[in-house]
């Protein structure tokens, strides 16, 4: 994995305010690279630079034993979640879910142009 995509995932997943969220999808989307499969790995990698709690799956819960480390901070940070479910909490999407603003997404585009620079020392 190219460092600058591992440095480009934890630099959005930096920006997500307080309280909101984005999928690893939308991480993705964002950069115009990678998927979500990508985004997962760098954030079950390295993650824990970041609030990891804030990148999460689509249908509004994290993998299989991070949802209980993650109530805490939802909970702290006011998150709006939905009622809990045979598979526990989740985020509720729809009032959570991150819109950057046009200078994040400016931010946000310069992360992405790294990652289509040519990789150190490789030649063209």
């Amino acid at each position: 994995m190219r460092p600058e995509f591992v440095d480009a995932v934890l630099g959005i997943a930096a920006m997500v305010p307080t309280g909101q969220v984005l999928t690893y999808g939308d991480v993705a989307e964002l950069l115009g690279a990678g998927g979500p499969r990508q985004v997962g790995r760098v954030m079950s990698h390295y993650g824990s630079e970041v609030a990891w709690w804030r990148i999460i799956r689509a249908d509004g819960t994290l993998p299989d034993g991070l949802a209980e480390r993650a109530l805490p901070h939802y909970e702290e940070e006011r998150t709006p979640l939905s009622a809990p479910g045979l598979s526990g909490h989740r985020v509720a999407m729809r009032r959570a879910r991150w819109f950057p603003s046009d200078s994040d997404l400016a931010r946000i585009e310069v992360l992405s142009r790294k990652l289509s620079e040519p990789a150190a020392g490789m030649e063209q």
